[in-house]
């Protein structure tokens, strides 16, 4: 599957804040406007003003739209979710090359609420996976105790975690404990 850079990036930024969320942590990660304003900075989100609190409740009501796109069980579900939020926040696709950055598509109308901004963006990217019929690419952490998202992009559709380095580790250490705890009560004979 051929995916651009742009929609990697953006995929990126969907995750990470999917995974904001209580449902995925535990906890809200974005719980004010300065929680935010610094998602926004690390994720060198460009075009953006001056954020308020009207813009946080956007944010959260539209990550929890997005969320639904990975639970769904159908493309038709997916399709029907992505285009009702492409279409609240009116995209306007233009050519751009800002910030050192070759030319690529912007879907947002030049200074939009970033409601909107994250709407056209994250939803053009989800498009593009439900379009290519990637739709399997958008999973839920397999470890029992996680309920963080992720995309996929392994060749071979393969990730199981949401981070190979704390979910998928941490099953492994306790596969490996619990064999050894087995090993060990064996009596020998």
């Amino acid at each position: 599957m051929l995916i651009t850079h742009d929609t990697e990036c953006s995929l990126s930024v969907l995750v990470e804040l999917l995974n904001t969320s209580p449902d995925a942590c535990g906890s809200e990660q974005l719980p004010d406007v300065a929680a935010l304003s610094a998602f926004v900075v690390r994720r060198d989100i460009s075009e953006v003003d001056s954020l308020s609190p009207a813009d946080l409740a956007a944010v959260h009501r539209l990550r929890s739209q997005l969320r639904e796109v990975f639970s769904v069980g159908s493309t038709e579900e997916a399709a029907e979710l992505v285009n009702a939020v492409v279409a609240a926040a009116g995209t306007t696709p233009r050519l751009t090359n800002h910030d050192q950055h070759d030319w690529h598509i912007h879907y947002f109308a030049p200074h939009a609420a970033l409601g909107d901004h994250l709407a056209a963006e994250l939803g053009m990217a989800l498009a593009f996976i439900v379009m290519a019929g990637e739709r399997e690419r958008l999973r839920r952490c397999e470890a029992p105790d996680c309920a963080r998202v992720f995309v996929d992009l392994s060749r071979n559709r393969s990730r199981r975690y949401c981070d190979s380095r704390t979910c998928g580790n941490r099953l492994h250490v306790a596969a490996y404990r619990a064999r050894q705890r087995s090993a060990e009560a064996v009596p020998a004979g």
